[in-house]
């Protein structure tokens, strides 16, 4: 079901739109293999020093790009969120003609300048790579919030960081369903 804003979209942006909502995951190869620059991006962001994140953001930014055959794209880490009586902004992704892309997000959140914990950080540099990848790997002429774009950034996540199996192996819900082994991994939102 689309989200409520579709009606408001053009015919062209509606096709759009629906093809970004068909396409709900991102397979990543050897995802396994990017641990370390995963390590990397939490260890940084535990020491709440900006420049080392946004170093070992860059590297983990350049690798996915890498191991999805897209072209790289420039990534800046900055300080506090900004916010207004609307919220926090976490993130954002700007493409102009002529110029590479860049994605920026912001490692302290709004009102206490806390550093932000590891998963919202690694959810919000992926929503925004997400937006990348719907021009260069989807080569969407837009990039909109649709659920299969939600549903790309989760894959992504579920690749980098794996939600341990539950003792006992399966969870209830798949042994309900006679599964073996199967998490539930539909992270909240």
């Amino acid at each position: 079901m689309p989200f409520a804003y579709y009606d408001d979209l053009s015919p062209d942006e509606q096709r759009v739109y629906r093809m970004s909502d068909g396409v709900s995951a991102l397979r990543v190869r050897e995802p396994a293999a990017l641990s370390p620059l995963v390590a990397a991006v939490r260890e940084s962001l535990a020491s709440g020093e900006r420049r080392p994140l946004e170093l070992a953001t860059a590297k983990l930014s350049d690798a996915l790009c890498t191991r999805l055959d897209v072209a790289t794209v420039r990534v800046e880490v900055l300080e506090v969120r900004p916010s207004s009586d609307e919220g926090e902004l976490h993130g954002r992704y700007t493409w102009e003609a002529g110029r590479r892309p860049r994605l920026q997000v912001w490692m302290r959140t709004a009102k206490q300048a806390r550093v932000v914990a590891f998963r919202t950080y690694l959810r919000t540099f992926l929503h925004e790579l997400c937006h990348h990848l719907d021009f260069q790997l989807l080569e969407l002429p837009h990039s909109f919030h649709t659920e299969g774009f939600f549903q790309r950034e989760s894959s992504l996540l579920q690749q980098l960081v794996p939600r341990p199996m539950p003792r006992g192996g399966a969870t209830r819900k798949a042994r309900a369903r006679g599964g073996k082994g199967v998490a539930d991994d539909t992270p909240p939102r």
